[in-house]
């Protein structure tokens, strides 16, 4: 196990006995200009990097010092990076370009969204659910975020809570002065997209449990006989997450806990998840490795990445979930031309998701996933 950002310096600072790394430039024998701290590699890059944000280059919004130093060994005088940089985070409260703003900021490097995975990026995958009424929770800008993935129809809980205002009645200072349901129907909710934890629990709790117990209609009476429930596709299974404070503070995973057991109490029955994503799922290091390629193509680096370095600090997420793809891609390379199941793995217990590459994934997203040529994805703890 591989520990921290001095760690990484050392992956950065030379080859063997300290020698200094050179790489070629992707059209001939000349080198890049050196990264301004001195690293150069003497080929083409075989390998990237999958950087966590919270916790190893942020702390809450405080920069870690230490990450932009190392940083400023990964790009040349040019500002262009050495290797393949993937930032892979959690977090799934704004749109990509915010983030790749703010991690540029932070580390002194230009960083562009396509090099930045929020844990509902694979959602562009699941295109089967684009043109659906889906109902989407979480907090920042929902319906932005929903429609730059591709969703055409998505309401937010404050839209059904003000076409239901009878549903609404937890906090009874914001009980409606109203005593008769909206005459206002929405259409038909054929999907529930958790994307992030709500900054009113109880009341995306209770409208999602309508949702779910209703078959999308959520203005009717429960009907526990309607089981399975519509699809749940779910994103950041992170039970607590590292901020200022000195403890960790809690997650998206702990708000899908206590759904989980709300409808569980209520129908004797488990809830389902037609998908989860973000960290430590197969699917979203597989999602990584896509963008890695792409950006390795980009630059006419032809030389195949095989090994991904996954920087971060959660054992639940990080750890795990770089050690679970690896355990992928060694499966995947000793039965080569056979075809492989994708499937969203879920660490805590919640069981598995398996994807069905005919039902739920585009065609030709499965065929971009199925090119992954990795062999090997090592975890460096930060």
């Amino acid at each position: 196990m591989r520990r921290g950002l001095p760690a990484l310096r050392g992956l950065l600072g030379g080859g063997s006995a300290g020698r200094p790394l050179r790489l070629l430039a992707p059209s001939g024998p000349e080198p890049l200009a050196k990264g301004s701290g001195g690293g150069q590699l003497n080929v083409l890059p075989s390998f990237g990097f999958l950087f966590d944000i919270d916790g190893v280059l942020v702390r809450g919004k405080t920069p870690i010092p230490a990450a932009k130093t190392a940083f400023q060994k990964l790009v040349n005088s040019q500002g262009q990076f050495l290797v393949p940089v993937v930032f892979v985070t959690n977090a799934g409260n704004c749109l990509r370009q915010k983030k790749a703003d703010q991690l540029s900021h932070i580390l002194g490097v230009p960083i562009s969204q396509d090099q930045v995975m929020m844990s509902h990026s694979p959602l562009r995958m699941f295109k089967r659910y684009h043109e659906k009424c889906v109902l989407v929770s979480g907090q920042g800008p929902l319906l932005d975020i929903a429609q730059d993935l591709g969703f055409s129809q998505p309401i937010t809980i404050e839209t059904l809570r003000e076409k239901y205002p009878l549903l609404d009645v937890v906090d009874h200072d914001r009980t409606p002065d109203v005593s008769y349901p909206s005459a206002v129907e929405l259409p038909k909710i054929e999907a529930v997209v958790l994307f992030g934890e709500p900054v009113r629990w109880e009341t995306n709790l209770q409208l999602i449990i309508d949702v779910l117990l209703t078959s999308g209609y959520p203005g009717n009476p429960y009907h526990h006989e309607n089981y399975p429930h519509i699809p749940v596709l779910a994103c950041n299974m992170d039970l607590m997450w590292v901020a200022e404070a000195q403890s960790p503070r809690f997650g998206h995973g702990t708000f899908m806990v206590c759904l989980e057991n709300i409808y569980k109490k209520i129908t004797g029955k488990d809830l389902k998840y037609e998908a989860l994503m973000g960290k430590p799922s197969e699917l979203t290091y597989q999602y990584a490795e896509y963008l890695i390629r792409t950006q390795a193509a980009e630059r006419r680096w032809k030389q195949p990445i095989q090994t991904l370095y996954a920087v971060g600090d959660n054992l639940m997420t990080d750890v795990y979930g770089a050690n679970l793809y690896n355990r992928y891609l060694e499966e995947k390379n000793s039965r080569k031309g056979s075809k492989t199941q994708i499937q969203a793995k879920v660490a805590g217990g919640r069981g598995s998701a398996a994807l069905s590459q005919d039902d739920e994934i585009d065609n030709s997203w499965e065929n971009e996933l199925a090119s992954a040529a990795a062999t090997h994805c090592r975890q460096v703890v930060a």
